[in-house]
């Protein structure tokens, strides 16, 4: 009942609205099916075999993404003893508490970066959720059920499994897997584009339903695990299949173990760990189960060694986060900025229908940043940013005039504006033209250096977000404690959330053993050269 209650308040009235809410129910109950039916069809003699195995060459290099993990619960579930081999490896390598993540802080865009060393005005996938100007539709690589069932089942999956791959990600960057000519291993994650054809297994019933095709092929890396829908390990279709669909901690150390315990490793292997980064949304920040659960699973992966020792002599290991989270506020009406009741008087575009002449604004929702999408070319895009001004839990509101970015706030006077190149100087040895008040974006200015306090490699960040895609927009930025809510997407009252482009959604851990080669600057952008040059001083070193 609660379902239909909150499913109605979008419904057009009359038999629409009922067909409607029961549409919704018997997704609800197919969805359970599949559930179910989905280990019948994996364990079934007509599973295809996993992949065939090669022997590996020099010294490889394992990274261990683990989603949301952040400095400070990972150095108290040290300080507690709770965290052994994340120990381990920090006393035998080198520590990198603050690493920078890219922007939007959502995975599929973090996960894009880190593989094609740049930043979304190249990789070309904006966030988890935009609006696509030329397909006149709203793309979204799934962040809920109530989203999913909303855009459609079959939409999501064709977007995550096959155009985020293929389509989106940009033909002009090559991901390391495709650097590293293919011979490298990439177990659940999202982005795994590579250079070899690899057939999906796709279950009997799913076909059937239309969800997906037998015959689906993907460009993937030699070693490619994809939870149900490809593995390598023959035994590992039974085991944690359950946890969604293999994408958890355990099914990804089993895929690994097997390529160690088989001499298999490539000189290359990415490997994500999901569980962490749903615990810290549902309890917060301070929550160091997930961190205690995928320290388990690491000892595990030592383990396959003769010693931990052993372990880093014969591999580099980098065990990284890919962004932060900021805890949001418990109470509901305070913590979840509602974008729709801000902009009552435009017609916003909803979720379940296609794109309509009559939309004058798309949200592309991802948690604490959004975009707003101006499609009515009467509209004013900065009358709506000053509008949204008036709601203090907004930092700032950005959007693109011509070259330049204009950026205004809920708490500074005036206005902010940049471009790249110019007098100005960061950190990153990168020049911008600026003007306005710099306050806007909490820079400090000091003899033409620019110091990023709140907002780390913000100028670089969000300039590339506005060249991510073609559109008219605006870059709407919470702070920290709020997040934005829109129908069907999800909300963490009392958790954690990330997306933004502040501090506590952009820093992360990254842990390296096994390797004296540092990156050029702490910078996720900067990971993809820097893992390059330790793969071919490894070859080196053979």
């Amino acid at each position: 009942m609660p379902l239909c209650k909150s499913y109605c308040q979008y419904c057009k009235p009359g038999v629409v609205r009922y067909l409607k809410i029961i549409i919704t129910i018997l997704s609800c109950l197919f969805l359970v099916t599949i559930s179910y039916f989905l280990l019948i069809q994996l364990s079934s003699k007509g599973y295809k075999q996993p992949q065939q195995l090669s022997k590996s060459s020099a010294k490889p290099v394992v990274v261990l993404l683990i989603d949301s993990i952040m400095d400070e619960p990972l150095q108290a579930a040290i300080e507690e003893g709770k965290a052994p081999a994340f120990q381990f490896l920090i006393e035998n390598g080198q520590y990198y508490p603050y690493m920078v993540s890219s922007f939007p802080t959502m995975s599929v865009s973090i996960d894009s970066t880190f593989l094609t060393g740049t930043y979304p005005d190249q990789h070309k996938v904006p966030a988890l959720v935009w609006y696509d100007n030329k397909e006149k539709e709203l793309v979204s690589y799934g962040s809920a059920w109530k989203e999913i069932m909303k855009l459609g089942v079959k939409e999501v999956f064709t977007n995550s499994i096959f155009r985020l791959n293929h389509t989106h990600l940009s033909k002009n960057v090559s991901t390391i897997h495709e650097e590293l000519d293919g011979h490298t291993a990439s177990i659940n994650t999202l982005v795994y584009r590579g250079n070899h054809e690899k057939s999906l297994n796709v279950p009997r019933l799913i076909a059937l339903l239309g969800i997906l095709d037998k015959s689906d092929t993907v460009k993937a890396p030699t070693y490619f695990s994809y939870g149900l829908l490809s593995f390598l390990d023959p035994e590992n279709n039974h085991t944690h299949l359950w946890q969604a669909f293999g994408f958890n901690d355990k099914f990804a150390t089993t895929e690994l173990k097997y390529l160690i315990q088989n001499n298999r490793l490539p000189s290359f292997s990415l490997v994500y760990f999901p569980d962490n980064d749903k615990k810290v949304h549902k309890h917060g920040t301070n929550e160091r189960k997930g961190i205690e659960n995928a320290d388990l699973q690491l000892q595990e992966l030592l383990n396959m060694y003769g010693s931990w020792e052993d372990a880093i002599e014969n591999n580099t290991w980098i065990v990284m986060g890919d962004s932060g989270q900021s805890d949001i506020g418990a109470n509901k009406e305070r913590a979840l900025i509602d974008l729709p009741k801000l902009l009552n008087g435009f017609r916003i575009h909803d979720i379940s229908e296609p794109i309509k002449d009559e939309d004058q604004i798309v949200l592309g929702l991802n948690e604490r940043m959004s975009f707003g999408y101006i499609l009515d070319d009467h509209i004013n895009i900065e009358e709506v940013a000053t509008l949204l001004t008036n709601d203090e839990r907004i930092g700032f509101i950005a959007w693109k005039e011509e070259e330049k970015i204009n950026a205004i706030s809920t708490h500074h006077t005036g206005r902010f504006s940049f471009k790249p190149t110019g007098d100005f100087i960061d950190q990153y040895k990168q020049t911008w033209t600026i003007e306005g008040n710099e306050r806007i974006l909490d820079l400090i200015l000091n003899n033409h250096q620019i110091i990023y306090r709140e907002y780390p490699d913000g100028l670089a960040r969000l300039y590339s977000s506005f060249y991510s895609h073609s559109g008219t927009f605006l870059v709407i930025n919470a702070k920290p404690g709020f997040q934005f809510v829109g129908e069907g997407f999800p909300t963490h009252i009392g958790g954690g959330s990330h997306g933004s482009l502040n501090k506590e959604d952009s820093h992360f851990p990254m842990i390296v053993a096994g390797t004296t080669l540092e990156p050029r600057h702490e910078r996720l952008i900067d990971l993809k050269e820097w893992i390059l040059r330790i793969v071919e001083e490894n070859r080196m070193q053979k």
